[in-house]
């Protein structure tokens, strides 16, 4: 059989442009799709104070039938809360669960009379990874504090829980707080973590301004760095290690205007130390003010989770997988409804260990109130449980045989919980002040007295309104300026105008009388006597008193 050979020529070549032509085609082709981003999911809480239980009152917010009016919805504890980031971890096997401080600390009695250990072990059993310190970390010292985190029985008060306690299975971090002997960090400043091979770095740091408002010994030896110079100063450290994006854990806030899951018109340090911050850092948690707010600020996701584990943050990064920064972040603040979430056991197992080894002390019944006692303040100033706290520790010194008080003042922060009516118990009237402060009584001139007062507005964040005991009153008057808003003349001591040149004993507590919340005048206090425990007064207060009900709000007048 004879071939063509033109013809074979010929085919051959036809094939040969054909095969041109797919390859050119294969080069004119869509490059592949970009690979997809790295998503990672970011749980938050803040301000838990040691609320295993769910705290009174829930968490109030805006009426969904009416929003000119607030609700109280049944919320928090730490069964209900487990169930709830169990859940959301489920959604995405990328996810890290972090807190922006105070953990411990101002806590119901369940976790206070065991130094806090049951609220470490209960969030070691959710998971936590990683927290900043609080303020209120360091309510019992640098050293107890390293002692939450590693491990041990307390020196003095030896084991007191069902096992011996291992310490944080979370890392905490105090990125500005500086050792003064070693000029280290006390806790590590930052923590890498890597999802699906992209690092994160979260910077954990509390305020600058804990050494005015917790007890001086608890800060002995440390140093309290700027919040931003800080995290500004890190920045170059972690783009060394290639690391592109950056969480902020920080123990301080803002003051928003919105419902829990908006932000018109925040206010706050929080605002100024976002804006101060380096364009690397790509979110920020916050915390401190117990307020709830998911905002932009200076183009940044900033969150809060009101407080008492009553909420926790979804936030969603993505990650870009060639450059490692976050594209995209977005938060919801999700309230942990006790109806909506089931009790998880094992957080159910361990609160029954330690209520057991509590009751004795902690049911025990105290006395009755005719009416509850709300944290409420009036146009004034005055909360109807600060005016019976003031009462009780009027109560407790007047009397003293070397020179007993005229008058007592309770700072408004130590008041962490109302206190509802019916029969009240030990760990009720605790959780209204669970600080165990000493009172002090010292000697004040009266024109002392009025620089005191005058110190409500001077230096504070914003007005911290003392409460004050029977037998005192004064009006203030908001549209003078700082520090001349007492009204001249107005304040009365036992019914009688207050003398500038005359000595008065004023008793407050021990905080206060260190110059705590900035009221830096206490120091200057003279002939100074420590009584009873705070919660102690409060507590023969409420025996002596059955029936008790909150004082007419007249003590403290407000003009304009």
């Amino acid at each position: 059989m004879m071939v063509n050979r033109r013809s074979a020529l010929s085919s051959m070549a036809m094939l040969a442009a054909l095969f041109a032509v797919i390859g050119l085609l294969a080069g004119c082709a869509a490059p592949p799709p970009a690979a997809a981003p790295v998503k990672v999911k970011v749980l938050a809480i803040n301000d838990f104070h040691g609320n295993l239980k769910p705290p009174l009152g829930g968490i109030r917010i805006k009426d969904p039938a009416d929003p000119a009016k607030t609700v109280n919805v049944p919320a928090g504890g730490a069964e209900h809360m487990a169930t709830l980031v169990a859940d959301l971890r489920r959604k995405n096997p990328n996810h890290v669960f972090v807190a922006a401080g105070d953990l411990i600390g101002a806590s119901p009695l369940l976790s206070a009379l065991f130094r806090d250990e049951p609220t470490v072990e209960s969030l070691n059993l959710m998971g936590l990874e990683v927290s900043a310190v609080g303020n209120h970390e360091f309510d019992r010292g640098a050293v107890d504090l390293l002692r939450i985190q590693n491990g041990g029985c307390h020196p003095a008060d030896g084991c007191t829980g069902p096992q011996p306690f291992a310490g944080a299975k979370f890392q905490y971090l105090a990125a500005s707080t500086v050792d003064d002997g070693t000029d280290r960090t006390l806790l590590p400043p930052y923590m890498v973590k890597r999802f699906e091979g992209v690092p994160v770095a979260f910077i954990g740091l509390t305020l600058k301004a804990t050494p005015s408002i917790v007890v001086p010994s608890g800060v002995v030896g440390l140093t309290f760095r700027d919040e931003a110079e800080t995290v500004n100063g890190l920045v170059p450290q972690l783009r060394a290690q290639g690391i592109q994006a950056i969480v902020v854990l920080i123990h301080e806030g803002g003051l928003p205007t919105g419902d829990y899951n908006e932000c018109p018109g925040i206010s706050g340090a929080i605002v100024d130390i976002v804006n101060k911050l380096d364009k690397a850092v790509d979110l920020v948690v916050s915390g401190h003010t117990h307020r709830a707010y998911n905002c932009r600020i200076d183009g940044r996701l900033v969150t809060s989770a009101d407080k008492f584990g009553t909420m926790v943050s979804e936030i969603d990064l993505e990650l870009d997988r060639k450059t490692g920064d976050v594209v995209s972040a977005r938060a919801d603040n999700l309230i942990v409804r006790t109806e909506r979430y089931a009790k998880d056991a094992a957080q159910t197992q361990l609160i029954a260990a330690y209520e057991e080894r509590a009751a004795p002390l902690a049911k025990r019944v105290v006395g009755r109130t005719a009416a509850p006692l709300s944290r409420e303040a009036s146009p004034g100033g005055e909360m109807p449980v600060g005016q019976v706290v003031a009462d009780a520790q009027f109560e407790a010194t007047r009397a003293a045989a070397d020179g007993g008080a005229q008058v007592a003042f309770m700072n408004p922060g130590g008041l962490r919980a109302p206190l509802a009516a019916g029969d009240a118990r030990y760990e009720d009237l605790f959780a209204v002040q669970p600080f165990y402060n000493n009172l002090v009584t010292m000697t004040l001139s009266g024109a002392q007295v009025l620089q005191l007062l005058e110190q409500q507005w001077v230096g504070q964040p914003n007005a911290r309104l003392l409460q004050v005991s029977r037998g005192f009153g004064y009006a203030w008057d908001a549209q003078r300026p700082v520090g001349q808003r007492v009204v001249p003349g107005s304040v009365t001591v036992a019914g009688r105008p207050l003398d500038p040149a005359a000595d008065y004993r004023v008793t407050v507590n021990s905080f206060l009388a260190a110059g705590g919340d900035n009221f830096t005048l206490l120091r200057q206090g003279r002939d100074r006597r420590t009584g009873i425990m705070d919660v102690d007064a409060f507590v023969h207060h409420v025996a002596n008193n059955p029936g008790l009900v909150a004082p007419a709000p007249d003590r403290i007048k407000r003009l304009n």
